[in-house]
């Protein structure tokens, strides 16, 4: 993958190698969750994971206005990316947590990218973050209410 000096670009190109491990993550535990609470857990990874799917397009999109290449390579967003895989195995509990801890991650990424865009006056990237760091707030949250 060829090195963006962009920063803001850089940002994008964070939040979405961060954006799809997370998506690919919450589908693998909505496939492998067992719980007393199955149904309630399989329901809100998949709203999750179908919500950062589409977020994936919209920063790849972005990346794409700006006149830069969007990654789109598994190797790219290994290479990218700060959240970790997912845990074999891991029970609901683990899972829920492993979330929690991934969510934070990608709020911190987006944050990053929201302070990159607004020192770039790019009113629109900053204004992109910020929602998507809305809608995980409130993905975080969920996960919290539910771990309890």
């Amino acid at each position: 993958m060829t090195q963006n000096l962009n920063p803001v670009v850089k940002s994008l190109e964070q939040a979405l190698a961060d954006t799809f491990a997370l998506a690919l993550k919450t589908q693998n535990y909505h496939w492998n969750v067992v719980s007393p609470n199955f149904f309630g857990l399989h329901t809100m990874f998949e709203e999750q994971y179908d919500d950062m799917h589409a977020a994936v397009d919209e920063l790849a999109e972005r990346i794409r206005a700006l006149g830069a290449t969007a990654p789109g390579s598994l190797r790219a967003f290994l290479e990218t990316t700060s959240i970790a895989d997912a845990i074999d195995d891991a029970d609901a509990i683990a899972m829920l947590d492993d979330l929690i801890a991934s969510q934070a991650m990608l709020a911190k990424t987006l944050k990053a990218g929201v302070a990159a865009a607004e020192k770039a006056g790019d009113t629109a990237t900053a204004d992109m973050l910020t929602e998507r760091l809305t809608r995980h707030d409130k993905q975080a949250w969920m996960l919290r209410a539910t771990r309890g």
